[in-house]
């Protein structure tokens, strides 16, 4: 089994040699497995547990107050799975996975994604503030009421409008907001791909961004599978992760296919992001124009 991991791409993180540990662990807990997708779900529900990462525990907090994760997951034999919006659920990965597997749809949210996650028997009931997330929450001087427009409108007079990275510009941009997890395995003959995010700070409340879009925060085929994270509304609008796969079907490496799918990104948007990918050859790339991606690769014979 071949895995490689990524915890998000933006600035530098605080404490980047014990992410990079979590990392490590994500990867080989992974490479242990012997399905590409259960590598991809243990991988992700390693950092999922870990609130350093905006992913399950210590994921972004919205306008209304409530934390809501994301996540999805594809494989190369083209099935798939997304569940969004959904407050108290850690791992996200799983009521994906569970999409995929047990309905006959791609993508839950909200309420009803919840309902889901508890009957295939994934915790609802988790916690996912930690002492940072309260702090920064409590510390703002007033909260929003209101109407979606008029949250909307409170979020653009404290926050300002959104800068190329991705980040609110005048003030409160969350160093977390892109540390958004994936996961891609290749066990020399299918690929799995997963992405699990807790979302953008102080999002409107119910956004939902590239992470459970496919094609978007995630993408499998026979060539290969990716895995992106960064600004999520540009990542959907030009389907960074599929861009990287059609790269791979064009006869590129994963290396060359993650720095054109990035190149063309950039250039498209202005902002930043970053994509690991796997090959049929079992080559792993990973490539990223934001201040840092940190990753992690392990393989198992």
């Amino acid at each position: 089994m071949r895995v490689i991991v990524h915890g998000g791409a933006g600035g530098s993180p605080d404490e980047p040699e014990p992410r990079q540990a979590t990392l490590d662990e994500a990867a080989d807990a992974g490479a242990s497995e012997t399905d590409p997708v259960d590598a991809v779900e243990s991988a992700i529900r390693v950092l999922e547990g870990d609130a350093r990462f905006n992913a399950g525990s210590g994921g972004a907090v919205q306008s209304d107050g409530v934390i809501r994760t994301d996540a999805g997951v594809m494989t190369s034999d083209r099935e798939a799975g997304a569940a969004a919006s959904m407050p108290g659920v850690e791992a996200a990965v799983s009521v994906a996975r569970a999409v995929m597997e047990e309905t006959p749809h791609v993508l839950l949210n909200g309420v009803h994604a919840v309902d889901f996650a508890a009957d295939v028997g994934v915790d609802v009931e988790c916690d996912l503030w930690t002492k940072d997330t309260r702090e920064r929450w409590d510390d703002l001087d007033d909260h929003p009421e209101g109407t979606p427009t008029e949250h909307l409108a409170w979020i653009r007079d404290k926050f300002g409008e959104t800068d190329p990275d991705g980040r609110d510009e005048g003030g409160d941009g969350y160093e977390k907001d892109h540390d958004t997890v994936g996961a891609v395995a290749f066990d020399g003959g299918r690929f799995a791909a997963a992405t699990s995010t807790g979302g953008r700070w102080l999002a409107l409340a119910g956004r939902v961004g590239d992470v459970p879009q496919i094609g978007s925060g995630f993408y499998a085929a026979p060539a290969g599978a990716a895995s992106a994270t960064g600004a999520g509304e540009d990542i959907a609008k030009t389907t960074l992760t599929r861009r990287a796969v059609r790269h791979l079907e064009s006869g590129l490496d994963a290396q060359q296919a993650a720095d054109r799918a990035i190149e063309e990104f950039g250039e498209l948007t202005g902002s930043s992001s970053g994509v690991i990918v796997l090959d049929d050859d079992g080559n792993a790339g990973e490539a990223f124009n934001s201040e840092q991606m940190q990753t992690a690769v392990a393989r198992t014979e």
